[in-house]
C-alpha cells in the first residue's frame, strides 16, 4: 500500500472533492507563507516564476533541475500546505524523468507536472513551442508512475500537453489520453484559446482536469468558479502574485530614487512581518538555550 504523505492526501481530497482545487502560484518560502496564511489549502510552483525570481531569466530552458528542486525544498520546509511543482519536461529522456521524480519525492512535494515540449521548453504561453512524439513524453509519464510505485508513495502525476498551439485541439486530447493512459492522474491541456475550448477540455476527459489562468495569456482569464461551472477541478494562478510584486517593486524602487524616501507607501509594518515569518517561535527557542547553565548538563548523582 502506497505510503500517502499528509499532503498527498490532502491534495488527493482536494482534487476529488466537488468543489474546484484553486492553487495560487508561489515562488519562495516568503510568497507561499502568504499563500498559507491566506487560507489557501494548496501552493503551486511554476518554472517562469522561479526562472524569473533566481535565475533573473525567462522560462525558456535555463532553469536546471538541481535549481528548481532547491527552490522548491526550501518552501515545503517553510509550509504543510501541499506543494505542486511544475517540473518541466522531466529534464530530459525517462531516466531523467526517473531522477527528477524521486528528487521531488524526497523534497516533500505532493503532485508534479510533467509537459511534452521539447528541451529546451518554453512557457506555455509563449510563441513557437514544439512538442516531442506523443509516444516519447508518454513514456515520461510511465517513467514517473513507476517511480511513484517502487518509492510506495502516493505523489500525483499532473500530464501536461503543450500541443494546442503547434498543432490543434484535437491532437492535444489525444494525447491528454495517451498520458492518462501512462498513469496521469490529472490531464492538462496547455494555452486552450477559447471559452469553447477550455469547455471541451472540461467534458473530454474521465481523469480530473487542470486550468491555468495567465494574466495576458493566450487562454480566456476567467474566476475559479466559472471555471468550476464548466467542469475543470483545478485551477492554478501561477503568476498573479509575482507580476503583483514586481509592479510594487518597481514602484518602491522609482521613488526611493527619485523621493529619496518610501514612508508614504503602503507596506507591512516591522512587527506585522514579525508575524508573517513566526519570528516570535525562534526567539523563545533562543531563550530556553539562553537560559541553561554548567547545571543543566551535570550529571546530579556527581559528588
Amino acid at each position: 500500500m502506497a505510503d500517502t504523505s499528509p499532503a498527498t492526501q490532502s491534495l488527493r481530497n482536494q482534487i476529488d472533492s466537488s468543489e474546484i482545487a484553486v492553487m495560487p502560484g508561489v515562488y519562495d518560502a516568503l510568497s507561499a507563507m502568504l499563500a498559507e496564511q491566506a487560507g489557501f489549502e494548496a501552493v503551486f510552483t511554476s518554472g517562469f516564476s522561479i526562472s524569473a525570481t533566481k535565475l533573473g531569466k525567462p522560462d525558456i530552458g535555463l532553469l536546471t533541475m538541481s535549481e528548481n528542486i532547491e527552490r522548491i525544498r526550501s518552501i515545503t520546509n517553510a509550509i504543510s500546505t501541499p506543494l505542486v511543482a511544475d517540473m518541466d519536461t522531466g529534464y530530459g529522456n525517462a531516466l531523467n524523468v526517473r531522477r527528477s521524480v524521486n528528487e521531488a519525492i524526497d523534497a516533500g512535494v505532493a503532485g508534479i507536472i510533467l509537459e511534452d515540449q521539447q528541451w529546451p521548453k518554453r512557457c506555455g504561453h509563449m510563441r513557437e513551442k514544439s512538442v516531442v512524439p506523443a509516444t516519447e513524453h508518454a513514456q515520461r509519464i510511465q517513467a514517473a508512475a513507476d517511480v511513484r510505485a517502487e518509492s510506495d508513495t502516493d505523489i500525483i502525476i499532473i500530464g501536461r500537453t503543450d500541443a494546442r498551439e503547434p498543432h490543434d485541439l484535437d491532437e492535444a486530447l489525444r494525447r491528454g489520453h495517451m498520458y492518462a493512459n501512462a498513469g496521469a492522474d490529472v490531464i492538462f491541456v496547455e494555452a486552450p484559446q477559447s471559452r469553447d475550448e477550455l469547455e471541451t477540455i472540461a467534458t473530454e476527459f474521465d481523469q480530473p482536469t487542470f486550468a491555468n489562468m495567465i494574466e495576458g495569456g493566450k487562454t480566456p482569464y476567467l474566476p475559479y468558479n466559472e471555471l468550476a461551472s464548466i467542469g475543470f477541478d483545478i485551477v492554478v494562478y501561477p503568476l498573479s502574485a509575482l507580476f503583483a510584486v514586481t509592479q510594487t517593486l518597481a514602484d518602491t524602487f522609482e521613488q526611493l530614487q527619485t523621493t529619496g524616501t518610501t514612508t508614504d507607501r503602503a507596506a507591512v509594518e516591522f512587527d506585522r512581518f514579525d508575524e508573517i515569518i513566526n519570528a516570535n517561535m525562534y526567539r523563545e527557542q533562543e531563550k530556553r538555550y539562553g537560559s541553561l547553565d554548567e547545571e543543566s548538563f551535570t550529571d546530579s548523582q556527581e559528588t
